[in-house]
């Protein structure tokens, strides 16, 4: 009886670590539609780069996530259960928005194109709340470690099959098929959610109120000395990292680089670069702490960016692209590994939901709100000069980490 008992319980883990990866997937396919395949689509139909720079604001949603965060902690969907509801309510309507998406052009109907990547990163970022919070619920501290990693792993996959697989095919279908095939892919996460996935046992209930929803974990942050300080030091950290990977697709397009050679090259052996990275990273946080992680990370990232200027320089070669998307995601990697390291050491597990997600969306305002305007730059001051501004900009994050230094470890 007792081997029986220890039997399923190990295929529920393992079923439980499955479903995290599955999770993984489904949150990082919808991530890089509406930036890599978007501005892909754009830059074919003639699109000039100051538009292609500011479509980057449609990821808004990404950056504010926090605003309902407490709406999926405090209520359920429909009838559904709580956790399992949300996801489900999420990939429902991001196949429908990105399947719609395949019937407009961003030549002739600009705002369709907009409404609908608002769409879709709105579901998206949903989705990633209630992923994150089903995740937290499903496993023990033991098991979290492990789990977290598969759900990465799938993020990292889903992610890879949509920018490289959507570029590799947009080289021989249209991109309107290519929105189309994309979408078709989130419909076994969701079939895996509604027939396999359990809903997590909520041992502390629910909020109960709209304080123990949204205030209560608002306060316990800000009361800690350094909150706001803090706060600007994760909107800054990669913000140079993140505006210089915004116009990558560009300028590969402009280099003369084909979708297949940015697919395969760029795309595939990036992914093997950061997932190494990522590992390196964790095993650094290990070996030096989050605090020296956090500077050795954030200088290789910002000399990292300043091999695109020199990519540019040296001209058009495939070894050459190898070597500076290869450092570029290694060096990225290790450095998002310290920083979401940084961020889940200072949230507090009782409000880890909503503290998470604030966190969270403020890291994604360098992906939206800065690289809005990366198209206007690149395009007034060129590739060179402008992946040098790039470059400078991860100083001021390293001048506020000297600020918070105090209390990490």
């Amino acid at each position: 009886m007792t081997r029986i008992k220890l039997l399923s319980k190990n295929v529920l883990f393992k079923r439980d670590m499955f479903i995290a990866f599955v999770h993984g997937f489904s949150c990082g396919l919808p991530l890089l539609i509406t930036i890599t395949l978007l501005q892909a689509w754009m830059k074919e139909r003639g699109i000039d780069l100051t538009t292609i720079g500011l479509i980057s604001l449609v990821g808004i949603p990404y950056t504010i996530k926090f605003l309902w965060a407490p709406l999926l902690d405090r209520f359920n969907i429909w009838r559904w259960e709580r956790r399992r509801g949300w996801i489900i309510f999420s990939q429902i309507l991001l196949i429908f928005s990105i399947s719609t998406l395949s019937f407009s052009d961003p030549k002739n109907s600009i705002i369709l194109v907009v409404i609908l990547s608002l769409m879709i990163t709105f579901f998206s970022a949903t989705q990633d709340i209630a992923v994150d919070a089903y995740r937290r619920e499903s496993f023990s501290d033991r098991e979290l470690g492990l789990a977290s990693s598969l759900y990465i792993n799938g993020y990292r996959i889903g992610m890879l099959l949509c920018s490289s697989g959507g570029l590799i095919l947009a080289d021989h279908l249209p991109f309107r098929l290519v929105f189309i095939v994309i979408s078709m892919f989130l419909i076994p996460p969701f079939v895996i959610t509604v027939w396999i996935a359990p809903e997590p046992v909520h041992l502390q209930g629910k909020p109960q109120t709209l304080k123990e929803a949204v205030i209560d974990p608002l306060r316990d942050y800000f009361k800690r000395q350094g909150a706001i300080t803090i706060l600007v030091f994760i909107v800054l950290y990669k913000i140079g990292d993140s505006m210089a990977s915004s116009m990558t697709i560009p300028f590969y397009l402009e280099m003369g680089y084909s979708k297949t050679d940015i697919g395969t090259v760029a795309k595939f052996f990036g992914f093997g670069a950061t997932l190494f990275g990522t590992l390196i990273g964790g095993a650094g946080v290990l070996k030096w702490g989050i605090y020296r992680s956090l500077w050795i990370f954030g200088l290789l990232q910002a000399i990292s960016t300043f091999g695109f200027s020199l990519l540019y320089w040296i001209k058009k070669g495939v070894l050459m692209l190898s070597a500076v998307i290869g450092f570029e995601n290694f060096t990225s990697g290790m450095g998002t590994s310290a920083f979401v390291a940084y961020m889940a050491s200072i949230t507090n597990k009782r409000f880890t939901a909503t503290q998470y997600a604030l966190l969270s969306s403020l890291m994604g305002i360098p992906r939206v709100f800065a690289s809005s305007l990366t198209g206007f730059m690149a395009k007034e001051a060129g590739w060179p000069l402008f992946f040098i501004i790039c470059t400078a900009l991860a100083i001021p994050g390293l001048i506020i980490l000297l600020l918070i230094r105090q209390g990490i470890e």
